[in-house]
This record gives C-alpha cells, sequence and structure tokens, in this order.
C-alpha cells in the first residue's frame, strides 16, 4: 500500500504559542493561479518579428504572485474510536478545535515579545493601539512533498461538519488560500531551482523534429 505523504503548515518565527499544523494531503484538486496585467499604452508600436523585440514588448507586463487553494479536512474519526491513540483523551474533550484554533491563529496579527519571540496581539496590548502595538502577520511554510514554499495565509474559510456532543467539532473541512513569496529567500530560490529542472525534464515530450 502506498503511503501518502502529509502536508504541514508551519509559522516561520519563534512564536509563542509554537503554530504547525500536520495534515492528510490528497485532495481532489488544488488550484495554484497566476495573472498577469499588460499595459499596452505604455508602448506606442507592439509590432514585433523576433525574439529580441517580444522581449522588448514583454517589459509592459507585471505578473503578480501565484497563489494556491485548497480542502483540507480535519477529522478525529480515528482518535477518537481507538482508546490507545496518543490523542484520544484530547480528541473526546477537544475533537479537532486545536487544529482549528491553530489555522485561526496562524492569521492572528503578532507582536514582538520577550526575546526573539513573537506572540498573538491580543494577548498583550489592552488599551494600546494597533499602530503602536508593531502589529505583523506570520510567513508560514507550505510543506507539500519536495515543495516548501514560504507563503502568507490569505484566506481561511472552516465549514464544522460534525459535532461532540458538547458542541465541540470532531470533522471540519478548512478551506485555505495562500499566496507565495516570491523574493530572495532559501525557500522560494530552491522552488525556482526545482521548477527549472522539471521543465527541463519536459523537453523528453517535445518531439524533434526530423
Amino acid at each position: 500500500m502506498i503511503k501518502t505523504a502529509k502536508g504541514m503548515l508551519v509559522e516561520y518565527a519563534l512564536s509563542l504559542p509554537p503554530l504547525a499544523l500536520e495534515f492528510e494531503f490528497n485532495p481532489e484538486s488544488m488550484t495554484r493561479s497566476r495573472t498577469v496585467n499588460f499595459d499596452g499604452s505604455a508602448l506606442p508600436v507592439i509590432d514585433f518579428l523576433t525574439p529580441a523585440e517580444g522581449n522588448r514588448i514583454g517589459q509592459a507586463a507585471s505578473a503578480a504572485a501565484e497563489t494556491i487553494s485548497f480542502d483540507i479536512l480535519l477529522d478525529a474519526t480515528d482518535k477518537l474510536s481507538d482508546p490507545n491513540h496518543i490523542m484520544h483523551e484530547v480528541a473526546k474533550v477537544s475533537g479537532v478545535e486545536p487544529e482549528i484554533a491553530t489555522l485561526r491563529s496562524m492569521l492572528e496579527p503578532k507582536t514582538s515579545g520577550p526575546g526573539p519571540f513573537q506572540i498573538m496581539s491580543s494577548l498583550t496590548g489592552s488599551g494600546t493601539r494597533a499602530h503602536e502595538r508593531d502589529e505583523h502577520l506570520s510567513v508560514l511554510l507550505f510543506v507539500w512533498g519536495t515543495h516548501i514554499l514560504p507563503v502568507f495565509m490569505t484566506s481561511l474559510n472552516i465549514e464544522e461538519q460534525a459535532h461532540l456532543p458538547s458542541l465541540r467539532p470532531y470533522r471540519a473541512k478548512a478551506g485555505i488560500s495562500l499566496q507565495v513569496l516570491e523574493s530572495s529567500n532559501p525557500f522560494y530560490q530552491v522552488e525556482q531551482v526545482q521548477r527549472m529542472i522539471m521543465a527541463a525534464a519536459n523537453l523528453l515530450n517535445v518531439p524533434l523534429p526530423i
């Protein structure tokens, strides 16, 4: 039986509390989107005959950062049905609320705390204005197979589907949207190298002219 790799979202910071979520990641679909804006008014003439001229035309276009969207299922059924599971007692009391709380906390503004740590701003600043608390959102690492992408979470939608008698959810679907941070950081640089290697491998699929 082939074991499916798990995905992870990890906060790229020393946070209190630490924020990391591992989940089964074999979605029916995952959407990766990128848009390009072209300002033809910036070029008086957009005719071209050679690749070099095409490069000139391309200067009037700009590409937005890639976005990734997918759903994950958070389900405590296996933990609830197995008394020997290490998380059985937690699941009996809390269901998947710890996982949901982790996702929601990844979207909560943070502030600098003691030493190198950051903490959720809602825990710090009663009476302090937001701009005085130096709030910021955290960079996350989206771990997916051989890919480790630096991202911001831009959207989170939680659909609670089944509940314990205490009304805490033990099954929920989370819709997540991420924006990739395409900058000079080591994670994205590795991603670029991997993409170039895969694009080169695709040449094996391209028939050569005879």
